[in-house]
């Protein structure tokens, strides 16, 4: 049975990872699940879409020490979610050729589909003024929020794939958003499907 084809993009907050994988569906007119993901693992758990969107990001518990102890009365709700969003971005893959941004999906995919898995990043300065100009100003620094999330991301990625998040070894291709630019890095994931 021949597996469908699905491209994979992990990315550092504020690179436009998700901007990136939505026009490589669009030019190559397939799905991108991103938000589409997430109102699917509201209908399968029934947790709120802010809990899914904070807890499916982020390492169970924040001390690991509390979240191990938990499990010793069954799973927890992060791990509920974790077993959901496998089970989601799995049928979502088997449905057809796809785009799916985030989630720890190259990981969840990597025996299950054909995934090109691809890492976007940039440095501080280009993701700090893109988050300020995509999602506006807040009470954090641009590049306090960037660490804050990226590391979040790196531990929530350690904890349930045991991989390192961003590592290059771990990908089929990284790309420089900021030294690119965001077309250029769609122009050179398309043919790449």
């Amino acid at each position: 049975m021949k597996k469908n084809r699905v491209i994979t993009i992990s990315r550092e907050f504020g690179s436009g990872g998700r901007t990136i994988g939505k026009k490589v569906a669009d030019k190559l007119q397939i799905p991108c699940y991103d938000a589409a993901l997430i109102q699917e693992m509201v209908k399968e758990t029934g947790f709120t879409e802010e809990y899914i969107k904070e807890a499916g990001e982020y390492a169970p518990g924040g001390f690991l020490s509390a979240a191990f102890s938990n499990r010793m009365f069954g799973p927890t709700n992060e791990d509920i979610l974790w077993d959901n969003q496998c089970k989601v971005i799995t049928a979502l893959a088997e449905k057809g050729d796809c785009v799916i941004v985030g989630r720890c999906a190259d990981y969840i995919l990597q025996n299950k589909a054909d995934c090109l898995k691809v890492f976007i990043h940039a440095d501080l300065a280009f993701r700090a003024k893109r988050i300020v100009e995509v999602y506006g100003e807040r009470e954090q620094s641009p590049e306090e929020r960037l660490r804050d999330k990226d590391k979040r991301r790196a531990a929530y990625h350690r904890f349930y794939t045991n991989m390192k998040w961003g590592h290059a070894q771990n990908y089929h291709i990284t790309l420089n958003s900021g030294a690119l630019g965001i077309d250029k890095c769609v122009d050179i994931l398309v043919p790449l499907f």
